[in-house]
């Protein structure tokens, strides 16, 4: 489909709709005419979604979360250590910033704390939770992509800044897209700054496997959760029982691919436009790439960082590091 063709039905099947429905029915009527299907996984995360994500924290199989925190807690006090007080907390990504709470505990001589996040719901509950909590902080949500040029609070200017990354999103970017984005955060926090980055580490495949395709179905139902949202935001004609979820793991690329696939050949109307699936068809939904020590600090050095600390947990799963923005690299 043309970009013309695109933006007719967008605005013929769209008319009044939210911007964020607007932006999805553009992704998904590009990504589902493509020649290999994909959907961006950041459209995962609706209401739904985003419940349906809290779940999957919670399962036995799904080890990141669980191991992140355990790391944060143990590191958190290393972490204050080398962080002037008077420091700006600059949070990519923060969702209901929970893990965050970790760090702010420990980091009490803060001047104040930005949650820069693209849903203003998720902004607006995290901050009147962290504001009941930790009373004396400043704290500055900003609705915003973290992946371009972004301006933080001028008042801070002068401060030491310390940006915080986690929950191994940055293994849902291709390396090249992940290089741009380490980048743009430095260019955000500036010269001089640290940047404290989740990354999940390069393990069995049999672990990895499992964490997304759990017992209960709860990845399952994540995934075809995007298709429901597509027929509930943008009244496509998804039947979900004809679609089911797959987890592929790919050992020379280091990643996780989670798919839909079509059961059956078929055709579903999609802003008034028909779509065809063969059977054993699959949509792309998200990476997730797994890294060891040493590859995921390339990275950081081809984006212009210097890597420093790094924390694991004792069975190696998962790492959390700390990287320095030189002074005079911006």
């Amino acid at each position: 489909m043309s970009k013309p063709a695109v933006k007719r039905a967008v605005a013929e099947t769209s008319e009044g709709s939210h911007p964020a429905d607007l932006e999805f029915a553009r992704a998904l009527l590009n990504g589902l005419r493509a020649p290999e299907k994909s959907i961006p996984c950041r459209f995962l995360y609706d209401t739904r979604g985003s419940e349906l994500f809290e779940e999957i924290t919670e399962l036995p199989e799904y080890y990141p979360t669980r191991t992140e925190t355990a790391i944060l807690e143990a590191c958190a006090s290393d972490i204050r250590h080398a962080t002037r007080a008077g420091s700006l907390l600059v949070e990519f990504g923060s969702g209901s910033s929970t893990k965050t709470e970790i760090l702010l505990s420990a980091l009490d001589r803060l001047s104040g704390y930005v949650a820069i996040d693209i849903s203003p719901s998720a902004l607006d509950e995290a901050a009147k939770r962290l504001s009941k909590r930790f009373r004396d902080l400043q704290i500055f949500p900003i609705v915003g992509d973290f992946s371009r040029p972004l301006e933080l609070p001028a008042q801070f200017d002068a401060v030491p800044r310390i940006g915080f990354f986690p929950g191994s999103t940055i293994g849902n970017l291709v390396p090249e897209a992940a290089v741009d984005l380490l980048a743009n955060m430095g260019r955000i926090l500036g010269a001089g700054s640290r940047l404290i980055v989740g990354a999940d580490l390069r393990k069995d495949r049999d672990i990895l496997l499992a964490a997304y395709n759990d017992a209960q179905g709860v990845t399952a139902a994540f995934n075809l959760n995007i298709l429901g949202r597509a027929n509930r935001d943008l009244r496509a004609k998804f039947d979900l029982a004809q679609f089911e979820h797959l987890a592929t793991y790919d050992d020379d690329k280091g990643r996780i691919d989670m798919h839909i696939v079509s059961r059956v050949d078929q055709i579903v109307t999609v802003l008034g436009h028909d779509i065809a699936f063969q059977n054993g068809e699959r949509i792309h939904t998200e990476h997730s790439h797994k890294y060891d020590i040493a590859g995921f600090q390339n990275l950081a050095i081809c984006a212009g960082w210097t890597p420093q600390r790094v924390w694991t947990d004792s069975a190696k799963l998962f790492s959390i590091h700390e990287l320095h923005r030189p002074v005079g690299e911006d």
